[in-house]
């Protein structure tokens, strides 16, 4: 059985999928951009090359990928959904299926706290974590506790931040009104509600949070939910010593059932150990592989004006954002020894 789970501490089928996103190695490229919506994903996908035919892989869990060329290299294209589970589900079983160094744009949408038209772009030079503190009274409110944590900020890559700003600023279609934003932060909520400082039915506490978190950081500028761990665990990929995972018994629950596109056919390619350490004959590389990550953030909500995206403003900026964030990656460098072999991957060039 294919379906298998052979390993608890790291689930994945006996032919190498992951669990929740499905995919295994050879189906994902080292350039990414990872998205929230489907929807989203497959219209980046529409400017991909035709040859190879992009391939599609949705899994039970809801995570897409798309992986086929740009420009004639390979590239990715990952729907995540909200939030930091996914995220982290995301970044850690992508890495695993992953030779070589990983680069990860993150193109979502966001709330500004400054005075931005919607319809801009920001591209934050670092993220804070938001969280709602669990200790806190919320019933009673009265506790020594605060109702909400924030964290150290944490960097994007600086040159990955740079590669993206300058793709944006260079293909801002001439009729937009709207700016590209960058050396701002970002946070990211754990909570579209109470860790942004929405006021619903339920007591909060957080009718001063945003005021707090920008006296604390006067360059606060949007609020999303992905960001920040996606920024964080790229910062603390290892540099030495894979961690050992341990022998357990398979375990009899099923993983999820992926939905796969025809041509290219999903790759037969045989896993290597420490595939998330090594070049592409199966060797460890050194200096060990990297995750370099940074994002750019389409701005649908305002909180100073509660100015809110039209449809149209949406098609118009994700179009354009979109094609630029590939644009920043294909021209992002990667050695070639530090990226996954393409033989056996579903982005090969075949001759039919």
């Amino acid at each position: 059985m294919k379906d298998h789970i052979v390993d608890a501490n790291f689930p994945r089928t006996l032919d190498q999928r992951v669990y929740h996103l499905g995919i295994r190695a050879g189906e994902v490229a080292n350039r990414i951009v990872t998205v929230g919506s489907p929807s989203r994903a497959h219209a980046i996908a529409n400017y991909l090359d035709h040859s190879p035919k992009p391939f599609t892989l949705t899994s039970e869990r809801g995570f897409t990928t798309i992986t086929g060329r740009y420009k004639n290299v390979p590239v990715s294209i990952v729907s995540i959904g909200m939030g930091y589970p996914n995220a982290d589900f995301f970044v850690r079983e992508v890495r695993e299926c992953l030779t070589g160094d990983m680069v990860v744009v993150r193109l979502g949408s966001c709330g500004a706290l400054i005075d931005v038209p919607v319809g801009s772009v920001i591209v934050p030079k670092s993220s804070i974590a938001v969280t709602r503190n669990y200790d806190f009274d919320f019933v009673t409110g009265q506790s020594s506790e605060p109702p909400y944590r924030l964290s150290k900020p944490v960097l994007a890559d600086p040159e990955l931040h740079r590669a993206v700003q300058d793709a944006l600023e260079r293909s801002r279609p001439s009729t937009f009104q709207t700016t590209v934003v960058s050396h701002t932060m970002n946070a990211s909520a754990d909570s579209f509600y109470s860790s942004q400082g929405r006021i619903t039915s339920f007591p909060d506490h957080n009718e001063t949070l945003i005021h707090t978190m920008k006296a604390r950081h006067p360059d606060l500028a949007t609020l999303e939910m992905e960001t920040f761990h996606i920024l964080h665990l790229a910062a603390n990929w290892p540099s030495s010593g894979h961690a050992e995972q341990l022998s357990v018994p398979p375990i009899s629950t099923l993983p999820v059932s992926p939905v796969v596109s025809l041509p290219p056919p999903p790759s037969n390619q045989p896993q290597p150990p420490n595939v998330s350490f090594s070049d592409k004959a199966g060797n460890l590389l050194m200096p060990k592989p990297r995750i370099r990550a940074a994002a750019a953030q389409m701005v649908f909500a305002s909180r100073t004006s509660q100015d809110f995206i039209t449809p149209d403003q949406v098609a118009e900026i994700e179009a354009w954002c979109g094609k630029a964030v590939l644009e920043a990656l294909i021209g992002f460098g990667i050695e070639p020894s530090r990226l996954h072999d393409e033989a056996g991957s579903v982005w090969e060039l075949r001759d039919f």
